[in-house]
């Protein structure tokens, strides 16, 4: 015996308990005709069994069949009546009361809610359950439901899929509703958890129930009216989705995408219902399409029972024609008299259609299940063993582990959680021409691939909303172009966001990013921000401006000394030149050459024999300089001295002693630059601070110890020659050198003084060009406070280059 529970009555009369006598059977209404649909594919299956020579040989299935009337009370009852073997009688009948045997397993039920209320009752005793639609993945917990089994996959594969489905369509904003049990709850509940992983979030999710009243229904519909995505995401149950319509249709509310689950996506009684086409473009996931040969005459033969005993077949029946049975006790007597010969031919309702077969091969497969783990207990070959004592658990255990085809193909088998594969096919709702929904399938989806794979799309145009062909938009922020990054709303989903722009120096070249990336240190963001270009090199070149000017500037320098050292070397026999060591001032001439030639060093691209060039050459020729006007101040000092009564001072500072003193000050300066060199030396380096979009090129000190030693030991020869030349400068002659030398080492000295604080201030090149302005400024001031009175003498004086007034007391002709 196998035992059968479905709901052949969708309502019950409401009914006022008084809890003073014992309530009465319930009275079910509202025909489901889709419940006998059901009820007809389990028959078929059992009659084409027991027609069968191969499977069960020698052995008939029996059925019980029961009206739970969609109520879980009713369920549980007579799922227990199943299980123990009492007989249920709805109304009073003169039939003897029997005690049939205890079915070997329960086809059915087909909502989630009363599947958990039975096989809770049932599963203690582990009487095997096979549901063909119910689909709450609450049901896969064997450690509650340790006899349940299926032949429609788990809603959690199909919460994942619907997911995935929406995220494959860009929609990341969208409303939600769901029936208010157990089969919604818990879809909805995983999809919700998927969708958060997916980045989808959700605008509202409600629910509702067929029973609720107006009032709740017509809230949900003002939510959906208000809200601002165009998706909604509807995991509902066919009656619900059917009552929901009604309300949308009162309101005129269209224009959204739907997204439905199985339960009505593939319904055409539902599509029957939208004659206001909100649902048109629907898509969602429906069973995989079936053909089970002869089920579809099989349903359409059905014939009334002579006997007038089952009087819910007779209730059918009279629904199913219009008529009545009985005319002449019909108080209306407005319907016609059925006669039992009525033909289904020409009737068209929702017992005629065979949109559902998907869902009658599930039943199909169901009752298969159960006759291959009888024909395996039985031992069955070509006939049956009659010694085998059949008990619910050996019989669970042969179902859970049977593997067969139909004689379609179809593979039927049962996973560690009682469930069969998940595969689905993707729906969607496209209206012809004549207002009849046509159900397309454009794609498939099949969990057992890897994730990657696992939504597939076929070929075909797809239609959307409002009959559109564009993908309708629904999104609460526009995607982040490249260059901008997410920044989230304060109080609202993280998919309601601002595009904040990168800051400069950072970029995105993604969409929707939710940083900004910080370009390497050479490279730097372009206007749009997208993109990291090379920052521009900056270096004091010959090509720009300064750099042109600094070098001209140098040059003349240098041309200005070589035009002086000619004039002396032209008139070195003359008294003004040969008056203070010619050796000297053409040595001074000479460094002089060289400091206006050693700034160009710090003009170009940095190298690193270039930076260690230019400070080495620019201290050592200073410091030669220096040395040599040092010599001459101390020649004026001794000269003077040495016209004193009983002074032999010159016999000590003699030329060579002179000379000597230069070599010896430059040889110190040379030592400094040799060890500044060896142990930390100057190297090019790239300043990446100075400038946001530019790098710039320069010589790094390496050693500042080095860099300032370099200077100080400038600056203290500087001072030193300041000073003497000071003492000197009121000696009586009528050319004394040491004022002139006065006036250039106070230039010299300012000049340096003030170069400190303006080279450190001045950023990137321009400090380069504050201390080629410093070497020049420096040099000229030498050059012409030295050298410039002595050739305006030579040239336009010549009167007075002459030994006698060289040799003048009067202090008042002096220059």
């Amino acid at each position: 015996m196998i035992g059968g529970i479905f709901s052949f009555h969708s309502s019950w009369k409401d009914r006022q308990d008084t809890f003073m006598h014992k309530p009465p059977p319930l009275q079910c209404i509202s025909l489901n005709f889709r419940e006998f649909q059901y009820a007809q594919a389990m028959l078929f299956a059992i009659e084409e069994i027991n027609n069968s020579t191969y499977l069960l040989p020698g052995i008939s299935l029996g059925y019980k069949i029961y009206d739970a009337c969609s109520s879980i009370a009713r369920g549980v009852r007579v799922a227990l009546a199943l299980a123990n073997g009492n007989e249920v009688v709805s109304a009073s009948s003169e039939a003897p009361c029997t005690r049939p045997a205890q079915v070997q397993a329960i086809m059915g039920e087909t909502s989630s809610s009363p599947c958990m209320a039975i096989a809770t009752v049932i599963g203690p005793f582990y009487i095997p359950m096979i549901s063909h639609f119910a689909t709450c993945a609450c049901l896969s917990d064997k450690t509650k439901y340790p006899s349940f089994l299926r032949t429609i996959p788990s809603d959690y594969y199909q919460s994942r899929a619907l997911a995935q489905l929406v995220k494959h369509f860009g929609w990341t904003w969208v409303g939600a509703v769901r029936t208010n049990d157990d089969y919604g709850n818990n879809g909805m509940a995983t999809f919700t958890e998927t969708a958060q992983q997916l980045g989808i979030c959700l605008e509202y999710s409600v629910s509702l129930f067929r029973t609720d009243p107006l009032h709740k229904i017509q809230k949900i519909v003002d939510i959906i009216k208000s809200s601002t995505s165009k998706v909604i995401v509807a995991f509902l149950s066919q009656h619900d989705m059917n009552v929901l319509i009604q309300e949308l249709s009162y309101h005129n509310v269209t224009g959204y995408q739907w997204v439905g689950s199985e339960s009505w996506i593939f319904d055409s009684q539902t599509a029957a219902m939208d004659r206001h086409h909100i649902l048109d473009g629907a898509i969602g996931l429906s069973i995989p399409q079936a053909h089970v040969s002869g089920m579809r005459e099989f349903m359409l033969d059905v014939k009334p029972l002579n006997s007038s005993s089952n009087e819910m077949f007779t209730e059918f029946w009279e629904a199913l024609f219009s008529c009545k049975f009985n005319q002449s006790e019909s108080p209306a007597g407005n319907q016609r008299e059925c006669t039992g010969h009525e033909d289904l031919t020409g009737v068209q309702n929702s017992f005629t259609y065979m949109s559902l077969m998907p869902i009658f091969n599930n039943i199909y497969k169901g009752v298969y299940a159960v006759a291959h783990a009888l024909h395996n207990i039985l031992n069955c070959n070509k006939t049956c063993s009659n010694k085998v004592q059949l008990d619910p658990i050996t019989i669970l255990q042969h179902i859970r582990k049977i593997q067969f085809k139909t004689k379609e193909g179809d593979e039927v088998y049962f996973n560690e959680n009682g469930d069969p594969a998940a595969k689905y096919e993707i729906i969607n709702w496209q209206p012809t021409k004549n207002g009849i929904v046509d159900f397309v399938t454009v794609g498939l989806y099949d969990a057992s691939l890897p994730a990657d794979k696992q939504l597939n799309f076929q070929n075909k145009s797809l239609i959307w909303a409002q009959n559109s062909k564009q993908v309708p938009l629904s999104v609460c922020s526009k995607k982040c172009p490249p260059g901008t990054r997410k920044v989230l709303q304060k109080g609202k989903p993280v998919c309601c966001y601002d595009c904040l722009r990168c800051a400069e120096g950072d970029i995105s070249n993604i969409t929707d990013s939710v940083t900004c990336v910080r370009c390497h240190p050479e490279f730097w963001s372009n206007e749009k921000r997208d993109d990291c270009v090379k920052k521009e090199a900056e270096f004091l070149s010959y090509e720009e401006i300064m750099g042109a000017l600094l070098t001209a500037a140098s040059l003349f320098g240098t041309c200005m000394t070589a035009v002086v050292a000619i004039i002396f070397f032209r008139y070195r026999q003359t008294p003004i030149v040969r008056a203070n060591n010619s050796e000297l001032s053409f040595l001074l001439l000479f460094s002089l050459t060289l400091c206006f030639l050693c700034s160009l060093t710090f003009i170009g691209r940095p190298s690193e024999w270039s930076c260690m060039l230019r400070h080495t050459a620019f201290g050592i020729t200073f410091v030669l300089c220096i040395s040599c006007v040092l010599g001459k101040t101390i020649v004026v000092l001794m000269a003077f001295r040495a016209t004193l009564p009983g002074s032999n001072v010159m016999k000590w500072f003699g030329p060579a002693q002179q000379k000597l003193s230069v070599l010896g000050f430059t040889l110190i300066q040379v030592i400094i630059c040799i060890l500044w060199l060896t142990i930390s030396p100057p190297f090019p380096f790239k300043n990446f601070k100075g400038f946001k979009d530019k790098v710039i090129l320069e010589c790094a000190l390496g050693s500042a110890v080095g860099f300032w030693a370099v200077l100080g030991y400038i600056g203290l020869l500087a001072i030193l020659c300041f000073i003497l030349a000071f003492l000197a400068r009121k000696l009586p002659d009528n050319f004394n050198e040491a004022k002139f030398i006065t006036f250039s080492m106070l230039i010299f000295c300012a000049v340096w003084i003030t170069f400190i604080p303006a080279y450190v201030s001045s950023p990137g090149k321009f400090s380069v060009a504050v201390e080629i302005f410093a070497i020049l400024a420096s040099s000229f001031g030498l050059l012409i406070c030295i050298f410039i009175p002595k050739c305006y003498i030579i040239l336009l004086k010549p009167q007075n280059n002459i030994k006698k007034n060289m040799m003048g007391k009067g202090a008042t002709k002096s220059f």
